[in-house]
């Protein structure tokens, strides 16, 4: 064993957070993994969506305009369209495989509609936080399609490089303002094995979407959520039916969280002024 290999420490899953059925927007049915009573936020992260569905009726209504400020949303498509626009001038059509991060900064106001009337839509919102000194930024925006995300293959496995760096160094081309996220999708055939770094400074998860993956003794199915304790890489395996996840990481930012429907501040003197800015329109 090397100098190195004694200071490498693998991540294993500490909590298994249930997926809960909720609804959001204009009644669209979907299923929280972070954000609800039982696992609030994990810092930077402050909520993660899926919606799935085949059924037109449970996501056509959408999210009609709405304001954000002082944090990052960003939305991953896997199957289906979600249109989005917004009063900065930004508009996109997003489609499977594609990924958008949008910046809310001081304020913006935007929709997210689905833009098809049958089939299936499946995708996923995660909200990142932005510390104090940033949440005031100009908003922004980013978008990238399928063909732009770099696909790394490796025996069992394929991992779409959404954000942040592989082990291997595959680079994906969504950035944040501040945490220097790792987002990747991962598929893994029947009992396929894989191992990746983590920054061990990092706060760290994984989303399974699809069939189970194991960490040791501990074990996430479809559609729950495990928190990664800390350390410098993980080791994941597949279960009998395979599995597709999401791997997220990021910096923590430690500082307080205060929260009001689409608004995330420090305080709440600062909520109050996010409220009364967008009801005068200055988003």
């Amino acid at each position: 064993m090397t100098a190195t290999d004694t200071l490498t420490k693998t991540r294993r899953i500490t909590k298994v957070s249930r997926g809960l059925p909720t609804s959001d927007g204009a009644g669209v049915k979907l299923t929280r993994m972070l954000g609800h009573r039982g696992l609030m936020d994990l810092d930077p992260f402050l909520m993660l969506d899926q919606i799935r569905s085949d059924d037109s009726a449970d996501y056509m209504a959408g999210f009609p305009n709405h304001p954000h400020r002082g944090f990052e949303t960003v939305t991953i498509m896997l199957d289906g369209k979600m249109r989005h626009g917004d009063n900065k001038g930004h508009a996109g059509v997003i489609e499977g495989g594609g990924i958008q991060w949008m910046t809310a900064g001081r304020g913006i106001v935007h929709s997210e509609i689905p833009e098809q009337d049958n089939g299936r839509l499946w995708g996923f919102q995660l909200w990142v936080n932005l510390p104090g000194e940033l949440k005031m930024t100009d908003p922004g925006y980013q978008e990238f399609d399928k063909s732009e995300i770099p696909v790394e293959t490796r025996p069992g496995a394929s991992l779409r490089v959404l954000a942040g760096s592989s082990s291997t160094g595959v680079t994906g081309p969504a950035k944040s303002v501040a945490i220097q996220p790792t987002l990747i999708d991962i598929v893994l055939e029947p009992g396929a094995t894989l191992e990746e770094d983590i920054d061990p400074d990092h706060t760290a998860f994984i989303a399974v979407y699809k069939g189970s993956v194991s960490s040791g003794e501990g074990r996430v199915d479809d559609p729950d959520l495990g928190v990664l304790e800390d350390g410098d890489r993980i080791e994941l395996k597949a279960g009998p039916q395979g599995a597709s996840l999401l791997l997220v990481a990021g910096k923590p930012i430690n500082e307080p969280v205060a929260r009001y429907g689409p608004f995330v501040m420090n305080t709440e003197a600062e909520l109050h002024q996010a409220v009364r800015d967008f009801q005068a329109g200055k988003f």
